[in-house]
């Protein structure tokens, strides 16, 4: 059961034509092209709506199943979708967005704060990072206006695959602790931020990304965390 993964093609894609090649036993939907984005990496799973034959269907999150097949989970029960059926797929664009703008500029968080990081959770209101961070910064405001200044920059935001053995050649690529790049599939998706001499990020991601910082948008810093002995949480808020 391969399904072609439409958001990982072009994350601005907010609906396709589709047909649906399986039912999970959980009651979930499984289709040969996904424009939903499964949870994974800290970024939540994807909602909207199928429709086929006049019918609408809500979809609440979309997950990974056990053998990484994509899978969407509709809001309430009802009949699925047969196996076999054609319908089209409608994304909720707006929270999805919101998810690329936090993603992003969580990774301008980790160029800002250059320490490893040990957990991340992304919504659509904020963002947190949690860095090996055991003392609390000295300046919060040279950290915000440091994240203002590169989302000012409106730096290209572009990926790149590279192999297995790159990347075991290169662990200072890896800045997530917590969460490590899936390997045993031959390659690895990187997420560079900048190009050339411009480039200020690049590192192994899956989610979704908006094209140029620039549209992230006008965000803020909020808490800065202790989280144990060595951890701080630092929260990202958005303004609008």
């Amino acid at each position: 059961m391969t399904t072609r993964l439409l958001f990982r093609e072009d994350p601005y894609l907010r609906d396709a034509p589709a047909r649906v090649i399986a039912h999970t036993p959980e009651g979930g939907i499984i289709l040969d092209a996904s424009v939903f984005y499964p949870t994974g990496g800290g970024q939540p799973g994807d909602s909207g709506f199928l429709v086929w034959d006049g019918i609408e269907m809500p979809i609440a999150t979309t997950v990974l199943g056990p053998g990484r097949e994509v899978v969407l989970v509709p809001s309430e029960p009802q009949p699925l979708p047969e196996v076999g059926t054609h319908l089209v797929q409608y994304l909720d664009w707006e929270r999805r967005h919101r998810h690329m703008r936090v993603h992003t500029a969580l990774h301008l968080l980790s160029v800002v704060v250059p320490l490893p990081v040990t957990g991340g959770a992304i919504t659509s209101e904020k963002g947190r990072l949690d860095f090996n961070m055991p003392d609390a910064p000295a300046d919060r405001d040279v950290i915000e206006e440091s994240l203002h200044l590169l989302i000012e920059r409106d730096l290209p935001v572009s990926e790149t695959w590279v192999t297995d053995e790159v990347l075991a050649a290169t662990p200072e690529l890896v800045k997530t602790m917590s969460v490590k790049p899936p390997r045993g599939q031959g390659r690895v998706r990187l997420v560079r931020i900048g190009k050339g001499g411009d480039q200020v990020d690049l590192q192994p991601c899956g989610g979704t990304h908006v094209a140029r910082t620039g549209e992230i948008g006008a965000i803020r810093l909020g808490k800065i965390e202790k989280k144990g002995r060595q951890n701080r949480r630092m929260n990202i808020l958005f303004d609008a």
